[in-house]
């Protein structure tokens, strides 16, 4: 399977201009490239929303807005799947009731809508304006695993969703690891806005170069999957999103006139790639020119992997 993570920084607040980002980045992307794309968590709207007040001009309807427009129009011409990240809002259509979600569209190349995806573990800056995404489904379990399509059977996260439940449940349980080897999914994809701890100005120094502390984290959330004593391999996509937002300045004016909120300064950690897990070991793949297959913690881009490829690069290998 041909995999590519789309990796972005998008201003809060500027949608369009964001679509457009996005679209200068996939311009040489051909059709059947590859059979998934993933992108970001909250992909097109930006991130860092103080609070309700301030996300919901840009909330869009489930499944039916303006990302996931794009996703089925993206999908159609490049053939290939999409899993793009999107501020829900749905309404019931008995009471008339709304909740708001941290989602992710799933899109088939034939533009069909394939799973709508509500991140179940909130991270606080979700917590103003999101419900947890799991309260919604039949069961109240967290996360999703399940067909998808052509993909076969994948499970799905968002960012914090690896992490323990609102940082109050034991490190060691491992939720959303142990979740994923008892479904059996071979293919894990989550879209992040995972932050970082280095400052704007550290970003900016050797931005082409991956946040590694980071890609440890994600590692050791993983711990499960290594440690696991099946033979079978575990292909995991971290999709990241890189860039600063937020200021102690208040709202500033974007793109369509409207002045949006901005929260406290962030920094994303960027470090987009995909993951082997199996036999023990943490593996990565190789990209064109035979380097790992990670981008920065500052880079825009596509990363494009081959899963059919090896993956050389060990990372990390479990200790007998």
């Amino acid at each position: 399977m041909r995999i590519g993570t789309l990796q972005l920084a998008p201003a809060l607040g500027e949608t369009e201009k964001n679509i457009q980002l996005a679209n200068d980045l996939i311009k040489d992307i051909q059709p059947r490239q590859f059979n998934l794309l993933v992108l970001p968590e909250l992909a097109f709207t930006g991130y860092n929303f103080p609070d309700l007040s301030a996300i919901t001009p840009f909330l869009e309807p489930t499944t039916s807005g303006t990302t996931t427009q794009w996703a089925v129009a993206t999908a159609k011409r490049l053939q290939c799947h999409i899993i793009a990240g999107y501020p829900e809002v749905h309404t019931d259509d008995t009471t008339g009731e709304t909740n708001n979600y941290n989602s992710t569209v799933t899109v088939s190349p034939q533009g069909e809508i394939l799973n709508n995806y509500r991140k179940s573990f909130l991270y606080y800056t979700d917590e103003t304006w999101a419900t947890e995404g799991f309260r919604s489904t039949a069961t109240k379990a967290p996360f999703f695993s399940g067909p998808l399509g052509e993909l076969g059977k994948v499970g799905q996260g968002i960012c914090m969703d690896i992490n323990p439940y609102r940082f109050e449940v034991p490190w060691s349980d491992y939720e959303f690891a142990n979740s994923m080897l008892q479904s059996g999914v071979p293919l894990v994809v989550l879209s992040m806005a995972w932050l970082t701890r280095l400052e704007p100005s550290e970003l900016a120094i050797e931005p082409d170069r991956p946040d590694m502390e980071t890609v440890a984290y994600w590692i050791e959330r993983f711990r499960p999957f290594l440690e696991n004593d099946s033979d079978r391999e575990i292909i995991v996509v971290f999709a990241n999103r890189c860039g600063v937002e937020g200021n102690k300045l208040g709202s500033v004016e974007v793109g369509n006139g409207n002045m949006v909120e901005e929260g406290e300064r962030v920094c994303y950690a960027g470090s987009s790639c995909v993951m082997s897990f199996g036999q023990g070991q943490v593996r990565m793949f190789e990209k064109f020119g035979h380097e790992v297959a990670l981008l920065g913690k500052g880079e825009e881009g596509v990363l494009v992997i081959d899963t059919d490829q090896p993956a050389r690069f060990v990372l990390q290998q479990k200790m007998v």
